[in-house]
């Protein structure tokens, strides 16, 4: 009979284990990957808002020091924190190694640049 014939068993039985075994590290790998990657973004972020939050303590002539750690309190564990006054402005510059990877030859640097408050445009005295 047409409809009867017997199936021979399948070889096909270890495939999907074997393409499972190459698959799943690739997987993890890029799965880590895109955490590092929105740790990094997350400390940039972090590292804007520092360096914001000490210009504009700076541009409100507060003490360097002062200005140093308010931008230290908002940065991520570990930043630099630098504190120049060129004239009438002043610029603030936090620098921080990512997370987790923090032996690679990269670091996340955000600067911010106000202007001092009661400081004259020309140069001159008001």
């Amino acid at each position: 009979m047409p409809g009867c014939e017997r199936r021979r068993p399948c070889r096909d039985d270890g495939f999907v284990t074997a393409e499972s075994a190459v698959v799943l590290p690739v997987l993890v790998a890029v799965a880590m990957a895109l955490v590092w990657g929105l740790l990094v973004v997350a400390a940039q972020i972090q590292c804007v808002d520092a360096a914001r939050t000490g210009a504009r303590a700076a541009a409100r002539q507060d003490p360097a020091d002062a200005v140093a750690a308010l931008a230290r309190e908002a940065a991520p564990r570990g930043a630099k924190v630098t504190v120049a006054r060129e004239g009438d402005r002043v610029r603030v510059v936090v620098t921080v190694a990512p997370p987790v990877l923090g032996d690679l030859a990269f670091e996340v640097r955000e600067e911010a640049v106000a202007s001092v408050e009661g400081a004259s445009v020309d140069g001159g005295s008001p």
